[in-house]
């Protein structure tokens, strides 16, 4: 017997037609902050005025695990799982596990990707070649940024090279959210003590993506 929450009426089916929603895809692996990225989107959406609607999945409480996190968007949204092949952005914090969100990948989609890969045990790393090779029968807008190495260099810290790949999604116009509203969304979803560094990595973003 089909599920009746999970049936849409025409009203529903009307509007999503009708509602642009963006749909955006992290994943990497647990201890690289991907809640704090979707706390943050998910603020700087709110500030926007938009609905938004978040899931979390996959190995949250084992650290170096694999773990994915989806963000939506817009006007209305009825659901918070980017469907097969409608992601419009997908943030990589590991490169190797970006390969298991190409289900979500299209033609339209934009990958982010940070040049890091955490070693699985049991499996050789793959080279980025492969990894990007393989990508690219899903789609063609792909961008591998040393995000990590950057972070390092500059602010003493990889810790944050999620949040500065999401900050450039901003000022490179990847993400229908300001940057100023995420910079407004990293202040109240930051703890104190971090918000320092993070506001940093904001900073530099905005030099990096001129």
């Amino acid at each position: 017997m089909a599920n009746k929450k999970n049936i849409k009426s025409k009203k529903e089916i009307k509007t999503e037609k009708n509602n642009k929603v963006f749909n955006c895809v992290i994943v990497g692996t647990g201890g690289q902050g991907l809640i704090t990225l979707l706390e943050v989107l998910s603020d700087a959406a709110i500030k926007s005025g938009l609905d938004a609607k978040t899931s979390e999945l996959h190995g949250l409480s084992q650290r170096g695990g694999s773990v994915e996190v989806h963000i939506k968007f817009g006007k209305k949204v009825f659901s918070p799982l980017v469907e097969a092949k409608k992601a419009d952005l997908i943030v990589g914090l590991e490169m190797q596990e970006c390969l298991k969100a190409a289900y979500f990948s299209g033609p339209q989609t934009q990958y982010l990707i940070n040049k890091t890969e955490v070693a699985i045990p049991g499996k050789p790393l793959l080279a980025e070649e492969e990894i990007i090779g393989n990508l690219k029968k899903f789609t063609k807008k792909i961008e591998v940024i040393d995000a990590a190495d950057i972070c390092q260099k500059e602010l003493g810290t990889a810790a944050v090279s999620g949040v500065y790949l999401l900050c450039l999604a901003a000022f490179k116009n990847l993400i229908l959210l300001s940057p100023d509203l995420m910079r407004e969304a990293i202040k109240s979803s930051v703890a104190a003590k971090h918000l320092e560094v993070n506001m940093k990595a904001w900073e530099l973003a905005k030099k990096n993506a001129q």
